[in-house]
């Protein structure tokens, strides 16, 4: 596992030198979205403005299996209300880069919902269902997403040529430099909607070699029929695209899992281990894998490993694997090397949870000069 000083330093450099290039590239995401409420938990209250925070999610399960056969009251205190879902907030971050960014998905439909107002300052925002419902309890150690995603049924092809258009749509996805389709978990119809481009819109074989990032987002309520399914349409893009899967800890045992990998005891050198086997299975240009401490990136027979930023009280922490995989993406883009794209993915997320909003590259460079003890 590496970071160095060294490191940080040439990789601040490079893109202060990017920096500049960065607003002519353009970025196509989509398809999910969501309003979401950040909430912590009560453990005690002293009066009407003091109260004791709930730290952890063990803690927590701990306070509703006492209540199992009983009853018993949760007090949450509302955080925040922000714009959600994978594909927004990788869009925002994205967009905060300086990219030239579109998004389609589900944020209101006839009419955008309020939340997204200042998403549609920085992008070319298009919806083509209602939004998604997230309640996100946050805790020291992790969080959790109670999500209604009934809405999103919507998000389907039909819709999206009637509401949306086949030629706009095509026009974004064969002239992006990023294509990203993320949260496939959430929207039940995304796999129809990945056959219908294999079969229709796929940009020509003799163009550019672009580059498509996809987001399984917590597949475990899928069935192992589905994932594989899904796996196999994100390899036919690679016949096109450079194609980066994009998985969190939990995912990559996830999908290890359901395509009859034995499981391992976890740790660092066990998932980089499996991150190289899933690529050998799953044959397509990068795995990246993003834990809460580090992250990982495998392509062909190398994997290298970044231990990301350490932010003992973050502000916020929903959003930041999304965070990540837009710092990986723009590293990506910009040419970087693995370990580079890596490190630019863990500082994106150690930014934001530190400050609670989306990074410049400017501020990128600074953060990696400035990286916490």
């Amino acid at each position: 596992m590496i970071n160095s000083v060294e490191l940080r330093k040439g990789l601040s450099e490079k893109l202060r030198a990017a920096a500049a290039g960065v607003p002519e590239l353009r970025a196509f995401v989509g398809l999910d979205g969501f309003v979401d409420e950040i909430f912590h938990v009560v453990n005690t209250r002293q009066d009407a403005e003091q109260w004791e925070r709930l730290p952890t999610i063990t803690a927590f399960s701990e306070r509703l299996a006492a209540a199992a056969g009983k009853s018993t009251n949760i007090e949450l205190v509302p955080q925040l209300t922000k714009l959600g879902g994978n594909g927004p907030i990788m869009a925002n971050a994205l967009a905060s880069f300086g990219l030239k960014v579109s998004y389609l998905g589900a944020l209101g439909y006839p009419k955008i919902r309020q939340v997204f107002d200042e998403f549609t300052k920085v992008a070319d925002v298009h919806s083509v269902a209602d939004a998604g419902h997230t309640n996100a309890l946050e805790f020291d150690d992790g969080k959790l997403m109670l999500s209604s995603t009934v809405q999103l049924n919507d998000v389907n092809w039909k819709n999206i040529e009637e509401r949306f258009g086949r030629d706009a749509f095509a026009s974004r996805f064969q002239g992006s430099d990023l294509v990203a389709f993320v949260n496939w978990t959430m929207v039940p119809y995304m796999s129809e909607i990945w056959e219908t481009l294999l079969k229709d819109l796929m940009p020509p074989a003799d163009g550019s070699r672009r580059t498509i990032f996809f987001d399984l987002a917590d597949p475990q309520k899928r069935t192992d029929d589905d994932i594989k399914r899904a796996l196999e349409l994100i390899t036919k893009f690679n016949e096109r695209f450079s194609v980066i899967l994009g998985l969190n800890e939990k995912e990559a045992y996830e999908v290890s899992e359901a395509i009859g990998f034995p499981q391992r005891e976890r740790s660092p050198e066990n998932l980089a281990q499996l991150a190289l086997e899933l690529n050998k299975r799953i044959p397509i240009d990068t795995i990246v894998v993003h834990p809460v401490a580090y992250a990982l990136a495998a392509s062909g027979n190398e994997v290298t490993t970044v231990a990301g930023a350490y932010i003992p009280k973050p502000k916020i922490t929903t959003g930041a694997g999304d965070h990540f995989n837009s710092g990986f993406c723009l590293g990506k883009l910009l040419g970087l090397t693995n370990t580079e794209s890596v490190l630019t993915g863990v500082s994106t997320s150690g930014f934001y949870v530190k400050n609670a909003r989306s990074p410049s590259v400017a501020d990128l460079a600074d953060f990696l000069n400035q990286w916490p003890a």
